[in-house]
């Protein structure tokens, strides 16, 4: 059964009632295609209308959706042969950060992203996409590794921010953020960051210093959630709408900033309601993205990243 946002109330209503005059419909002679034409028609309208005038906070919800699309589902539609690689060599493996070997239409990739799963047990295994000091030193490996083999990198982004832990601090959380985002910076290979559904804090950064950023629709990326903006700002969280609309932290405020590259359009009513088509839809993104990139030296890589990070935030 489909899981409905709260801003959406209107066309559950109406999916509703078309659900229960199909189950009133099974397995008898009556014809009912006359009634529920128009009501499909009128919550497909409603659906289009509702998500063409999406307030920021409604986008956040969202780019929250439990049944969106995740680091796994990309991997699986787009990589073949992915074979994971494990560990950051010094403490631990983080199952928050997945990354490893693959083909991506045929070229051959390293895949490194943010995994949230999609259940409890899944979501708890990953620590709901939260990355911990290991995870990135495991990216830092990977994209050395790389860099060694000549391979292309694409970073799957999908994070509410890195781990808060105590735990987390005392391993140098801020340090081996630090240390994956100058990694990005410095790869001499094409580096392709694709935000899917949150973007969050440094813990997205560290995995989004590409050359090129892409951004799915309906994502969201910023420096500290609407909700702890709004903690911060006026004490509480029930202002995070309000934070959301300043804090300009949707695909369309972003692009025009400056701070992404292109946005990814979505299927009508999100991602999650036509998975395959939004993953496909990434993979022609980042085809494209890696394809412009051909015949870049290293150096020109490292320049042009340089060049566009430097240029965020410049007036006149």
């Amino acid at each position: 059964m489909a899981t409905f946002l709260d801003f959406e109330k209107p066309i559950a209503e109406l999916q509703t009632r078309i659900d229960e005059l199909r189950r009133t419909a099974e397995g008898g002679e009556v014809n009912i295609d006359a009634e529920i034409g128009p009501l499909q028609d009128k919550s497909d309208r409603l659906l289009q209308d509702t998500y063409a005038r999406l307030t920021p906070w409604q986008k956040t919800q969202v780019a929250r959706h439990p049944e969106r699309p995740h680091f796994k589902h990309y991997v699986a539609g787009l990589i073949d042969d992915f074979m994971p690689l494990g560990g950051d060599r010094a403490f631990a493996d983080d199952n928050a950060i997945i990354g490893g070997l693959g083909r991506f239409r045929g070229r051959r990739v390293m895949v490194i992203g943010h995994e949230k799963g999609d259940d409890t047990a899944s979501r708890l295994k990953h620590n709901f996409g939260m990355g911990k000091p290991e995870g990135y030193r495991k990216a830092i490996r990977l994209m050395r590794l790389a860099d060694k083999f000549r391979l292309p990198v694409v970073t799957l982004v999908d994070t509410s921010g890195a781990f808060p832990g105590v735990q987390a601090e005392e391993r140098g959380q801020a340090e081996a953020i630090a240390r994956s985002t100058e990694q990005c910076l410095n790869l001499g290979v094409p580096l392709i960051s694709a935000v899917l559904g949150e973007g969050g804090s440094g813990g997205a950064v560290a995995l989004a210093a590409g050359n090129q950023v892409l951004m799915m629709e309906h994502a969201v990326y910023s420096v500290i959630s609407p909700e702890g903006c709004a903690s911060i700002l006026w004490r509480t969280a029930d202002k995070a709408a309000d934070a959301a609309e300043a804090m300009k932290v949707t695909a369309q405020h972003l692009k025009e900033l400056g701070v992404i590259d292109q946005i990814v359009a979505e299927p009508l009513g999100g991602a999650h309601r036509a998975p395959g088509e939004a993953v496909m839809a990434l993979g022609d993104a980042i085809e494209t993205a890696l394809e412009s990139l051909d015949g870049v030296s290293p150096e020109g890589l490292r320049q042009a990243r340089r060049a566009k990070f430097l240029a965020m935030g410049r007036v006149g």
